[in-house]
């Protein structure tokens, strides 16, 4: 049965916003959970060699097997979610990622690290779509970048707040409650998700006023009601060619990320000789920075919006613009010769630009699709970025970081990735500017009518 929206009325100056941004809070939240549950491995690096006799290409390996899975958990978790809806399909994938993130403390081999990294990658993969489709819902168009900005800043929180407390649980508790204590945190989001959440069209507290703005896009006032929605199939999807913009650009920059966040803490030990809690600052700093970058780049195309600029305008020239910053990275090490905080800095900042890139490149699937296929886009564009991943790990570091460590050479290994990391940005503008120009919304089946 279709509701009609809220008919709740209020001023709008005391509607417009209140449960927009409670709502962009709790995924904020999730999102910081996810990412702080991932980055706990690589503070525990030092610890889980130890203990289990790694080398850098046991974890390499385990790297790939959370990549891999979370590359096969994006395949499908899109569909699931859009088939569930975002408030089953987050909450089911947060559960499962909790146990997954606790469920390492239990393991005692390599291969039990890789299955448990397995688990969490399959089911962490539900975050990312369920948060867009869940902004595309709340949020009108020329807000969307700033919302993403702002819950995408949680994946720095959660990497700030790991080094932060990691490796302080190991020393005093030991490495297995650090698995534990961060796991169980998502049980806590759950609670509050269940007692918050809802679609803008059964929000029992959801105003008309704020109804009205969320869907006052020209296209969502006639689906805004609709709550059963066909179905895309994945095929359909590939044959656009927004599709393969958001593929490709997810594909060069995301592992990008992954380098930061599972190799940060190993450079600063190999080049600098940081261990335990010394690592916790320098990895806060680039954290931090990336903060403020998530929300920055949310924040750079509204502001071209509020100056009259066309969206599909000022999120090409916002993404050109972020793509030039990630480039001085390839100096970080000359830098770090003066002062290693200068190479902290430098870092910090290509962390940033990533974040900033990342609310804007997945703002551009709510831009180029109906809401009803913007989690399976995503989930689609989040299996193209883990495959990426996989690839730079096994063709690149695995091998690459593994060769010059052996020959006292690690640093070099380190320069050829920063080159990777400032060049990937801009050649993944380069060809979604090719291939999607205008970012102009693509035409589905049209939805039934009301009946």
């Amino acid at each position: 049965m279709i509701q009609a929206p809220p008919a709740t009325s209020a001023p709008v100056s005391d509607a417009i916003g209140r449960y927009r941004w409670t709502i962009c809070s709790l995924v904020f939240f999730a999102t910081t959970v996810n990412y702080l549950d991932r980055a706990v491995i690589s503070l525990l690096k030092p610890y889980l060699e130890t203990e289990f006799k790694w080398t850098d290409a046991d974890y390499a390996n385990i790297e790939i097997a959370f990549k891999l899975a979370y590359s096969l958990g994006m395949l499908g978790v899109g569909r699931v979610i859009d088939k569930l809806g975002t408030k089953m399909g987050y909450a089911l994938s947060t559960f499962l990622w909790s146990l997954a993130a606790i469920g390492h403390a239990f393991v005692s081999s390599t291969f039990g690290f890789s299955v448990a990294r397995a688990f969490l990658g399959v089911t962490e993969a539900g975050n990312f779509p369920a948060a867009i489709k869940t902004t595309a819902e709340w949020f009108p168009q020329k807000e969307r970048a700033l919302a993403t900005g702002i819950f995408n800043s949680g994946s720095n929180v959660g990497a700030i707040i790991a080094p932060l407390t990691v490796p302080l649980i190991a020393e005093t508790i030991g490495w297995k409650w650090a698995f534990v204590i961060t796991g169980a945190l998502g049980f806590v989001w759950l609670i509050l998700w269940f007692v918050y959440y809802e679609v803008p069209a059964r929000h029992a507290r959801l105003t008309k006023a704020e109804f009205d703005y969320i869907h006052s896009d020209v296209d969502d006032m006639a689906a805004a009601a609709i709550t059963t929605e066909p179905k895309v199939s994945w095929f359909k999807l590939l044959t656009f060619r927004q599709t393969w913009a958001f593929v490709l650009g997810k594909f060069l920059t995301d592992p990008i990320w992954w380098f930061y966040l599972f190799w940060l803490p190993d450079f600063l030990n190999k080049q600098y000789g940081l261990k335990g809690t010394d690592i916790a600052f320098p990895v806060a700093m680039v954290y931090i920075l990336s903060s403020v970058g998530s929300v920055g780049g949310g924040w750079i195309p509204l502001n071209f919006i509020k100056k009259g600029w066309e969206p599909f305008k000022a999120r090409k020239t916002s993404m050109l613009l972020i793509a030039l910053c990630v480039f001085p990275i390839v100096f970080a090490q000359y830098l770090g010769q003066i002062n290693m905080w200068l190479a902290v800095l430098v870092i910090g900042i290509a962390a940033a630009a990533h974040q900033a890139w990342s609310a804007n490149i997945f703002t551009t699937v709510s831009d180029m699709f109906p809401k009803r296929a913007v989690a399976s886009v995503t989930g689609i564009g989040g299996m193209a970025g883990g495959l990426g991943g996989i690839l730079l790990s096994a063709l690149v570091q695995k091998r690459m970081f593994v060769y010059y460590e052996s020959i006292g050479q690690k640093e070099t290994a380190y320069f050829i990735m920063f080159l990777i990391c400032g060049g990937a940005y801009l050649l993944a503008w380069v060809l979604m500017h090719f291939l999607a120009p205008r970012m102009k919304q693509i035409e589905l089946d049209p939805v039934p009518s009301a009946r």
